[in-house]
């Protein structure tokens, strides 16, 4: 009979190309990767592995044998979700990630909730920044994400997964104290042409959010800091450098120096939780997804109910 554990190594040095990379999204050593897939050799009595330059790559019995690994697992998976259902209890492990200001401003609270309302479910937590951690979801590799996107550049997300919108996180424009539209109620952003900015770094989410954003609205950005936190580009705003343009979630205090001036168009992200949609009977991920949404309504304006869709068996 085949070893699970031999297929599930098997598998991800498919999906990743190399024995380390394997190893590393497994959490293990390369060195435990060879063995599972040297016993797996002899297992099945064929060549899996074969060199390749400085490297390996799989063989074609190693290719087959990988792709019904993928079909094995996922209803190994579909199969505990089923079990755990008809049990009806919140146990088990449950791997969550989220991108930097949801990790700060949600994270701390659903922890605390899962734990003390389910002290038997085995919690383990990751920073992501949201494209990776949506793609660790759908490999198998992390059970839940707390991820983001822009109601103006809407991310599709892979195959066999499902969400559900947390809330929607406003984002204002932050302009030092002194500037001469600080003391406005709201501004376009075609006001702030000419301006200096700030922006998370390039290739990331909200730097290519920003740019777009701000083309959209004629505005040529001219970017002249590069920072990935949001504080960070707060301080840098309030010292004089340049605007940034900061969610709510991201901008709970801001320092004397710093103006946060709401925009007209509201810009506006999603915060959402996905999963597999084959694990989405575990008790464990809707009371995940619940305690996430009790974390999430002090950021709900104004008091309003969250538009968050219901978790679907």
């Amino acid at each position: 009979m085949l070893d699970l554990n031999r297929l599930k190594a098997l598998h991800a040095v498919s999906v990743y190309g190399s024995v380390g990379a394997a190893a590393e999204a497994l959490m293990v050593t390369p060195s435990a990767i060879s063995q599972q897939l040297a016993k797996l050799e002899r297992e099945t009595g064929a060549t899996l592995l074969e060199r390749s330059g400085r490297g390996v790559r799989l063989t074609d019995a190693a290719g087959l044998l990988a792709e019904h690994a993928e079909r094995i697992l996922a209803l190994v998976e579909t199969a505990e979700a089923d079990f755990e259902a008809l049990r009806g209890a919140v146990v088990g492990k449950l791997s969550m990630a989220a991108f930097p200001t949801a990790a700060r401003g949600l994270i701390p609270a659903a922890l605390t909730s899962l734990r003390t309302r389910h002290p038997d479910l085995e919690l383990q937590f990751f920073e992501r920044e949201p494209d990776r951690e949506i793609r660790e979801v759908a490999r198998g590799e992390l059970d839940l994400a707390v991820a983001q996107d822009w109601l103006n550049r809407p991310m599709a997300l892979p195959d066999g997964l499902s969400r559900a919108t947390l809330f929607d996180d406003i984002a204002d424009v932050i302009i030092p104290a002194d500037h001469p539209l600080a003391g406005r109620a709201e501004i376009q952003l075609a006001e702030l042409c000419g301006e200096r900015w700030i922006s998370s770094s390039p290739g990331t989410i909200c730097h290519d959010w920003l740019v777009f954003t701000l083309r959209s609205a004629e505005v040529e950005p001219e970017i002249t800091c590069m920072v990935d936190e949001y504080a960070t580009q707060i301080a840098l705003v309030a010292a004089g450098h340049g605007c940034a343009i900061v969610p709510r979630l991201g901008s709970e205090r801001l320092p004397d120096g710093a103006r946060a001036v709401p925009i007209r168009p509201r810009p506006t992200r999603r915060i959402f939780a996905v999963w597999r949609t084959d694990a989405a009977r575990r008790p464990a991920i809707r009371a995940a997804v619940e305690a996430l949404r009790r974390a999430a309504e002090p950021y709900i304006a104004g008091g309003e109910e969250t538009r968050a869709e219901p978790v679907q068996a």
